[in-house]
């Protein structure tokens, strides 16, 4: 656990949000404009040299590397949420991995169950810290946002472990949000199609994206900070209003009418 700076005492007074996966892409992004925008921001994620550099010295976060996928890790970084800051305002739930490229019979089972790890179990360890904490606070309750994907709404070639995980995510938003209107907890989703980021790299989508009828497009992308944008908007929400669904793409990428 680390202090990105000593803060000399000072509480910052806002509201308090946990970023998992934020040492780079998204959860980076994200993290950032919750500082900037007064939010006191835990940065979570496997490597503490990328979560400094989110954190660029900024006295209002506090550094926690996590990996999901480990309960005891998961539950650590949550008691350092609350021993630092006493409650949990919003989880931006980012952290996945895109996992194998394959079709169904070309996937390993290892390489299936650590894309589950991370994309659906660690997703869930999270959200359950989390709504264990925000019950704890009530009746201020608190709002999780996970981060799904386009392909919750549509697959590419080859991807069938991230498209299942994805697809899942949408169930644990709507069974969060279920359960916690009882305690004033609320969750939303949102789903992003070719924001700027590494990932769009590894398939391809600047050089050539493989599309459903075996032929390779480059398709167009849009700035991460676009995505942020739209997570700070559904954190922001007051307790009376929930945002269950955004969905957010590059304008002209192929979705719509994708086949």
């Amino acid at each position: 656990m680390t202090d990105s700076a000593d803060d000399g005492g000072t509480n910052h007074g806002g509201k308090v949000a946990v970023v998992t996966g934020a040492g780079s892409g998204i959860g980076r992004a994200v993290a950032r404009l919750l500082l900037g925008s007064g939010y006191r921001v835990v940065l979570a994620g496997r490597r503490e040299k990328e979560l400094m550099e989110t954190a660029g010295g900024n006295p209002a976060a506090l550094i926690v590397p996590t990996d999901v996928t480990i309960p005891a890790e998961v539950e650590a970084l949550f008691a350092a949420t609350t021993h630092r800051f006493a409650r949990v305002d919003v989880l931006f739930n980012n952290a996945g991995t895109f996992g194998p490229t394959g079709s169904v019979d070309e996937i390993t089972a290892a390489d299936w169950d650590s894309t589950v790890a991370v994309n659906i179990t660690g997703s869930m360890l999270c959200a359950a810290a989390a709504v264990r904490a925000m019950k704890a606070q009530r009746p201020q309750g608190g709002r999780i946002i996970n981060n799904g994907s386009i392909s919750a709404h549509s697959p590419r070639p080859r991807s069938a472990a991230y498209t299942v995980t994805k697809h899942a995510i949408t169930g644990l938003t709507k069974s969060i949000e279920l359960d916690g209107r009882g305690f004033g907890i609320s969750c939303g989703q949102i789903d992003i199609g070719n924001t700027a980021t590494d990932i769009m790299s590894t398939l391809g989508v600047g050089t050539g994206a493989l599309q459903a009828d075996g032929s390779r497009r480059v398709e167009p992308t849009f700035p991460v900070a676009e995505a942020a944008r739209v997570v700070l908007l559904m954190a922001d929400m007051p307790p009376s209003a929930s945002v269950g669904s955004v969905l957010i793409t590059a304008a002209g990428m192929p979705f719509i009418g994708r086949g």
